[in-house]
């Protein structure tokens, strides 16, 4: 196996959200509402995701996005999908985005994503209808000194979530049914918790909630293979929700260059 080749036995597609719209200072900072768009020195946050999937190896992408993020990547060899307002939407779109094949999914607002992180997730994921990136709180907070807080507490274990999954094509159907509830509900783990009924929702209030109970729920609720896959990279997990996450960013990119 070659560096940059996906290590799986099939071919890895990836897609892409870039639907995100910003207002206010943000968006008079970028020049824009587009968030994909933001600038991260020489790079778009778009750009910074595109990169790590080509880096990672993976052939063939789609990007979910306005006419905005269509003109920007005019050219280059992907797919642009039509994005909506609704983001729970844009969330169904990615999921049909590749049928009958396996694929990773990313938000565009990750400005620290990397070919090796991604590839990381891919490896690991073997096995697994469906992951979900976590990092280890205490590399999180090592990696970003000082970012606003962004980590999960379950059954005494800390984690920060990330915004990368590996999806494959027996998950989609499922994963659908589940797709905007868990969309809405992301940002609150409170929300998530409703979602999950009266036994789970009792052990969230008790404090005895484990990500291992997560991974079953998910388990039963899809009846495909779920896996909550911790000490992934850091910079698939630090995303920009903010203008505040989005000046952190550019601070500590120039610091960490």
């Amino acid at each position: 196996m070659t560096l940059g080749e996906v290590p799986n036995d099939r071919t890895m597609r990836a897609v892409i959200t870039a639907g995100g719209l910003v207002d206010g200072a943000f968006a008079e900072a970028i020049g824009g509402r587009v968030k994909a768009l933001a600038p991260f020195g020489a790079r778009t946050l778009l750009d910074v995701a595109l990169d790590a999937c080509a880096g990672a190896g993976i052939d063939g992408v789609a990007v979910i996005g306005g006419s905005e993020v269509r003109a920007h990547v005019a050219g280059r060899d992907l797919r642009v999908i039509d994005a909506d307002l609704d983001g729970g939407t844009n969330v169904l779109r990615a999921l049909d985005a590749w049928p009958g094949e396996r694929f990773v999914y990313l938000t565009s607002d990750m400005p620290f994503a990397s070919a090796d992180g991604l590839r990381d997730l891919i490896t690991r994921s073997a096995g697994y209808a469906i992951t979900m990136a976590l990092a280890d709180i205490e590399a999180y907070e090592a990696r970003f000194p000082g970012a606003a807080e962004h980590s999960v507490a379950l059954g005494g274990e800390r984690v920060a979530n990330g915004n990368a999954f590996v999806i494959g094509a027996e998950a989609v159907a499922p994963a659908r049914a589940l797709a905007t509830k868990l969309f809405a509900a992301r940002k609150s783990l409170l929300k998530l918790a409703l979602l999950l009924g009266p036994s789970l929702c009792l052990r969230f209030a008790t404090k005895r909630l484990t990500i291992a109970d997560l991974e079953a729920y998910g388990r039963r609720r899809l009846g495909v293979a779920v896996g909550a896959l911790r000490s992934c990279d850091p910079g698939l997990c630090y995303d920009v929700d903010t203008f505040a996450d989005y000046q952190y960013a550019l601070v500590h990119g120039e610091t960490s260059a």
